[in-house]
């Protein structure tokens, strides 16, 4: 008997937020939460950072499970700190995780901060996380009661995350046996500081497929007001005899691997590659990417975390590619030791090789060079906003990227976060794409000019408007 899950995972912003801090997968193998702490800027970015981090381990064949899941959720936070590095805007920002990997008849289970964990097996239904907070510990040492628990002040107040705060966070790890039909739901405390416990006992209960399940679950939130981001995942442990009720396999999208070459640009930091890395990366398996980490992945919108996370991916493809190249290659070696005695062999063969191989390494960096000049992208050129022809990164001494068209908006006309995209560059499929990005970018910096007659200032006096505010987008 194989044992799988049977996923559904949904995330809305809820009724108060401007923005979703937070970001929840589910797939056959592997599960997980993160909350963004939505008090401090790139809850977001944190979010999505990590579970795009952890994805990988969706599949049936996990290396050292007893350690991975640990080392892993460990790995992203050095990540998060890297990010906070690169950008001190970020300095702050932090995330919870609540995460379920399943290896075998066992479920590894990890957990920092709020988010919370609950079972259902056997008909037994309990909370399988313990709440990482200031009023947990005063409630665990009998200074509280569970009533003014859930009144008290600093009841938001969390001890313990994933972030910059802590170069090494103190996970809770367990390791569950698993039974065909248990169900567990993993959710941010949207939910469960809303939702009462025996309501989502009930529709955890109560609902025949665990698409129903989460649905139920955000949307009982949402009745209820949801002044936070809410997200719910939930899964249930199935045998391999039949396929998942609410899973449809014939629906995965064909997608071929990314060659070398692509993977060389990614690995570089192409902001569009690193989108096609990670899309690819979850393309041929079954899962569900909600939140946060759903828009850095499709939208592009969160790009340092797009950037960052197909980096790593990128790279870890890339060496197990050039892993599995040697390994042939020494095979094929062996054998022409084995089939043909030293004296017989050819001077030539060296040389015709090594040939073959510049040859096709010159038309993959012609291929991929071609490929990159069929992109655009919106980034700076000497202070100021520009469409520039091919990608934001450079291969060595050769340029992969050209100005197309040069506008009059100087960088530190616009707001802090679109300056960060266009450091990074914002990247466009087609020009015409492209250039309705820069006609946004245009009007985002008009929005500092003054409205008046044109050449004349409120008191008479004649003023001189930016170049900028009667610029057009250039065609």
């Amino acid at each position: 008997m194989a044992l799988y899950l049977d996923f559904a995972a949904h995330s809305d912003v809820g009724k108060v937020r401007k923005k979703n801090d937070d970001s929840g997968y589910a797939g056959r193998y592997f599960a997980v939460v993160a909350d963004g702490m939505g008090g401090h800027v790139g809850g977001d970015v944190a979010s999505a950072s990590t579970v795009l981090d952890l994805v990988h381990l969706d599949r049936s064949d996990v290396e050292d499970p007893a350690t991975m899941l640990a080392d892993e959720i460990q790995s992203a936070n050095i990540i998060l700190n890297e990010l906070v590095d690169q950008n001190p805007k970020l300095s702050g920002m932090g995330t919870t995780v609540t995460a379920l990997l399943l290896t075998r008849d066992r479920f590894r289970y990890a957990h920092i901060g709020d988010s919370r964990a609950y079972r259902l097996k056997d008909g037994v239904w309990e909370q399988m996380s313990r709440d990482h907070t200031f009023v947990e510990k005063l409630l665990e040492e009998g200074r509280i009661t569970a009533e003014e628990a859930k009144v008290h002040p600093h009841r938001n107040v969390i001890m313990r995350v994933l972030g910059d705060s802590d170069a090494s966070p103190e996970l809770d790890l367990f390791e569950y046996p698993v039974e065909p039909g248990e169900r567990w739901m993993l959710c941010s405390d949207g939910i469960n500081a809303v939702v009462p416990e025996e309501e989502t006992e009930q529709i955890m209960r109560d609902s025949a497929t665990v698409r129903e399940a989460a649905d139920r679950l955000v949307e009982r939130t949402l009745e209820l007001g949801s002044p936070d981001n809410v997200t719910a995942v939930v899964v249930e442990v199935l045998d391999d005899a039949a396929t998942p009720p609410s899973l449809d396999l014939s629906a995965l999208p064909e997608d071929p691997s990314p060659d070398t070459a692509q993977l060389r640009v990614a690995a570089d930091g192409d902001l569009e590659a690193n989108r096609a890395i990670l899309r690819h990366d979850m393309a041929n398996r079954p899962h569900e990417l909600v939140g946060a980490a759903l828009l850095a992945t499709e939208s592009g919108q969160l790009a340092i975390v797009t950037q960052r996370s197909g980096e790593r991916r990128a790279a870890a493809l890339l060496n197990h590619k050039t892993a599995q190249e040697e390994t042939q290659s020494v095979a094929t070696d062996s054998e022409l030791l084995t089939d043909e005695p030293p004296r017989k062999r050819r001077g030539w063969i060296l040389p015709a090789i090594l040939v073959v191989c510049v040859a096709m390494l010159a038309s993959v960096l012609w291929l991929g060079y071609s490929w990159t000049q069929t992109r655009y992208y919106v980034g700076v050129n000497d202070g100021k906003v520009a469409l520039f022809q091919g990608v934001s990164q450079d291969l060595g001494p050769l340029k992969l990227s050209h100005v197309d068209a040069q506008t009059q908006i100087p960088l530190d006309a616009l707001p802090a976060f679109t300056q960060s995209g266009l450091n990074s560059g914002i990247p466009g499929d087609t020009r015409q794409e492209a250039m309705e990005t820069l006609a946004q970018v245009l009007t985002t910096a008009k929005q500092n000019c003054d409205v008046t007659a044109p050449g004349a200032a409120p008191n008479g006096a004649t003023t001189e408007e930016p170049a900028y505010c009667t610029e057009e987008v250039p065609q």
